[in-house]
Parts: C-alpha cells; structure tokens; sequence
C-alpha cells in the first residue's frame, strides 16, 4: 500500500463529503438537532477510536449502537431530512442557484424583497388589530399551496397590503404568498399544525404559520387580531426579536440564505 497513492476521485469524494457535512451543520445549527448532531458526532469518533485501539468489546457496543440508532436517527431528524429533500428536488430553478450559494463560506447576493414595507405594513395592522399572516417564500416551491387561493402578481408595498387584509375586503381570509418582492397570492389554504404543545392562545393563523415553515424552508409573519401582536415563523418555531429593526435584520439575514 502506498501512502500518497491518492486518486482525482479520491479528493473528491473527500470535498463532496466535506461540503455534505458543513451544509448538514448550517440545516440544524440554532435548532434543537444542533445538539443531537453534535453527540452523534462525539459517539461516532468514539466508535473510531475504540477499533484503533483495539478495544474490542467497547468497539462492538459503539458500533452496534450506531447501527441500531440510524432508524431513531430518521425520527429525531424528521423535519430536518424532509427540508434537505424538499430543498433537493425543489422545481423552482432559482432556488437551486440559492442552495449552491450556502455552500459558499461569502456573503449571499442581494434579494429585493421590499422588508420595511411588510414591517410597516404588520405595524399599521397590529396597530388596528387587522388579522395577518404573510408567507415569505425562500428556497421550495409553494407551488402546491398556492393553487388553493388566488393567483396575484403584485409589487410589494405597504398600501397594497393593508388593502389585502383589510376586514371587508374579499381578500382578507387565508394567507398571502410573497415570491421576491412580488405578492404572487392571497387567499391561500395552508397546511395546519397538529402539535399539541402549541399554547392555547394561539388561534388557526399561528398554526397554519407553524405548518407550513415544518414543511417548507420559507418564513412566516403572522398579526394576531385579538392583540395586534406579531410574531416571526421560521422552520417550525417562533423567533424572538426586541424591535422592528432586530426582526427586519432577521428577515434580510434570512431571506438572503
């Protein structure tokens, strides 16, 4: 065996599998899984070290563990494994070109999403306790939401939006799609949460909003009507921000990944 007979195909391998586990890392870093990620991580160097150490018995444990444990693995890593397919086979081209740029270690290209609008669209709203929930749609395809409502193709801006949920307009009921910085949808039937440990006092709209940032990788501005308050969706989860200006740096910060 020679020590530097190395292959074109051997590095490669070794860089796929390198940019597969960094891109495994940014999918569950900030998230609960980040810790479970991280044990699998230790347990599987353990494994290592036992066999080249020879510790026979240690070794066979660590190793049959890890066999056992890829099936809990696909239980734990539900939500996580879904995105990363969804993200895969999305049939929106420009999505693509956005997951190759999260492998790049350099700032993303600008986005055009009109952010500040929204926001003070969600204020004004909030502020006469007008019901909301706004989609903002990222990497996957919201295509086969999009079919349950009605088809728009608009430019964001705040007016347009406070119309759009406006008590007494016909567009107000169900949720709005935003592409870009275009409005793409309105009136759409989104999938709705089943988590029971979801508080009460959240109506149809926050769950709605849980749904569909679980299935999907887009994000999700919902204003409640009974308080006005609004809260920030992403991957499942609420989001905590102090202000308006930490959550429109959320907001770019995530609509540019």
């Amino acid at each position: 065996m020679e020590l530097f007979d190395i292959r074109i195909l051997d590095i490669v391998d070794i860089v796929l599998v390198a940019f597969l586990l960094f891109y495994l890392y940014r999918l569950v870093k900030g998230t609960v899984a980040i810790n479970i990620f991280i044990g699998i991580v230790m347990v599987y160097a353990t494994w290592k070290l036992t066999e080249f150490l020879e510790m026979q018995l240690l070794s066979r444990i660590l190793g049959g563990f890890l066999g056992v444990g890829m099936f809990a693995l696909i239980v734990v890593f539900q939500q996580e494994i879904r995105k990363f397919l969804l993200m895969l086979g999305t049939t929106n081209f420009s999505g693509r070109r956005k997951l190759l740029k999260r492998f790049q270690l350099r700032p993303t290209a600008a986005f055009n999403t009109d952010i500040h609008a929204i926001l003070k669209a969600c204020q004004k709203m909030g502020q006469s306790r007008t019901g909301a929930i706004i989609v903002l749609q990222r990497n996957n395809s919201l295509d086969f939401v999009k079919s349950s409502g009605d088809v728009m193709s608009l430019e964001v801006n705040q007016p347009i939006l406070e119309s759009i949920f406006y008590k007494n307009s016909p567009l107000h009921d169900g949720a709005l799609i935003i592409e870009d910085n275009t409005i793409t949808a309105t009136r759409v039937i989104l999938p709705v949460a089943s988590e029971s440990n979801l508080p009460a006092r959240f109506g149809l709209r926050h769950r709605a909003a849980v749904g569909i940032t679980e299935k999907t990788d887009a994000v999700c501005l919902v204003v409640s009507e009974e308080t006005g308050q609004l809260s920030y969706l992403k991957e499942g989860d609420f989001v905590l921000f102090k202000d308006f200006d930490e959550l429109e740096k959320l907001l770019a910060k995530d609509l540019s990944q």
